[in-house]
């Protein structure tokens, strides 16, 4: 297996390559029809959510991500 990819686009969406599946909430398999590169929504306005289909561009949607370390996990009780 391949290592999966996920790049959080600056001012758009979420995309995906390699070897994944992606799940709906109740653990049902999404058919990709072999795709290995996909791209997520992140605004909100695409027609065909979970995926992104450019609205971004027409919604005017601004998100400026940048890599950051997360803090540690803290000890469950």
């Amino acid at each position: 297996m391949s290592e999966t990819k996920i790049t959080v686009l600056n001012n758009g969406s979420v995309r995906i390559e390699g070897d994944f599946v992606l799940l709906d909430a109740e653990g049902k398999q999404f058919g990709l029809a072999g795709r290995k590169a996909i791209s997520l929504c992140r605004c909100g306005h695409s027609a065909n959510k979970p995926f992104c289909d450019g609205s971004h561009r027409n919604h005017g949607f601004e998100s400026k991500i940048e890599a950051r370390d997360l803090p540690p996990v803290a000890p469950k009780p």
